[in-house]
C-alpha cells in the first residue's frame, strides 16, 4: 500500500512511521518533507501534483484542515484520512470531495514523542485500505477509541480547550513560588504550564479558536471571585459532585 501524508510535521511523522506502508511526505516546506522522508526511509514529492495514492492522510493544523482535503483528496484512489484533531470539518469535507472513498477522521490523544496512547476514530465510511491502517496503529500497541464527530469536538471543548486556558490562566495569574513553598498541588500545576508551555503557541490557539471552552474557564473564575465564604464553599462542593467518581488516567502527555 501506498500512501501521502500532507503534512511533514511532528504528528505526520508519527503517522508515516507508524502505519505499514509505502509513504511519501508532501508538505508547503519541501525541506520538512525531505527530511521526514530520509527519517522513516520514504520519499518526498511536492505539495501541487497529481500523483495518485492508495491513501491520503491530510495531517495539517486544524485550521486548513477542509481546504487541505479540497485539494488533494483527489490523489486518493481508495481512501481519505486526517489526523488533524477536528473531526466535524474534516469528514464534511471528506464527504463532499471523496464521497466514493473510504473516510477516516483520527485523533491521536498525545504527542507523538509519548506514542502509543489512545487515538479517537471516526470510520464514517469504511474500507479494507483504512481497516489495514488503523490495524498497524493497533498493532503499534496503540488504542483505538471508537466515537463519533459530534461526541469527539464536544469532548475537545473540555479535554483541550478548557484543559490548557486553566492552566494558562494559573500561569499567567500565579507567581513562581519560593523554593521550598510547593505544595503538591502547586508542584501539579507547574509541571502542566511547563508541558502547555513547552508545545508550539500556534497548535494551541487553534484549538481554542475552533472549540469552545475558554469562556468556560472565565466564567467559572468570575464566579469564584465573586462569591462570599459561603457562596466559595458551596461552588467548592458543586465542583466536588460534578467531579466525584470520574476516572483519570495520567498515561497521556501532551495531547495539543
Amino acid at each position: 500500500m501506498d500512501v501521502l501524508v500532507v503534512g511533514a510535521g511532528d504528528v505526520g511523522r508519527w503517522f508515516g512511521d507508524a502505519v505499514d506502508a509505502t509513504v511519501t511526505f508532501a508538505d508547503i516546506d519541501e525541506e520538512a518533507a525531505t527530511e521526514a522522508a530520509e527519517a522513516i526511509g520514504g520519499r518526498a514529492v511536492p505539495l501541487e501534483g497529481d500523483e495518485r495514492f492508495d491513501a491520503v492522510c491530510l495531517a495539517v493544523p486544524m485550521r486548513y484542515v477542509a481546504t487541505a482535503i479540497a485539494e488533494h483528496a483527489p490523489r486518493a484512489q481508495e481512501a481519505v484520512l486526517d489526523v488533524s484533531g477536528v473531526m466535524g470539518p474534516a469528514l464534511e469535507a471528506m464527504a463532499e470531495h471523496a464521497p466514493a472513498r473510504e473516510r477516516v477522521s483520527l485523533h491521536p490523544l498525545f504527542a507523538p514523542e509519548r506514542a502509543p496512547g489512545s487515538i479517537a476514530v471516526v470510520e464514517d465510511s469504511p474500507g479494507p485500505v483504512s481497516a489495514a491502517l488503523l490495524e498497524a496503529l493497533e498493532e503499534r500497541g496503540n488504542d483505538l477509541v471508537e466515537t463519533t464527530a459530534a461526541e469527539h469536538d464536544e469532548a475537545m471543548e473540555s479535554v483541550q480547550a478548557a484543559a490548557h486556558a486553566a492552566v494558562l490562566s494559573f500561569a499567567l495569574a500565579a507567581d513562581p513560588a519560593p523554593e521550598g513553598f510547593e505544595t503538591p498541588i502547586y508542584d501539579g500545576l507547574s509541571d502542566l504550564v511547563e508541558t502547555v508551555t513547552g508545545g508550539t503557541p500556534r497548535v494551541y490557539a487553534d484549538i481554542q479558536e475552533t472549540f469552545d471552552g475558554v469562556e468556560a474557564v472565565a466564567n467559572a473564575a468570575e464566579r469564584l471571585a465573586d462569591a462570599d465564604a459561603d457562596g466559595f464553599e458551596s461552588l467548592y462542593r458543586e465542583a466536588a459532585t460534578r467531579w466525584e467518581g470520574s476516572r483519570h488516567d495520567s498515561s497521556g502527555g501532551d495531547d495539543a
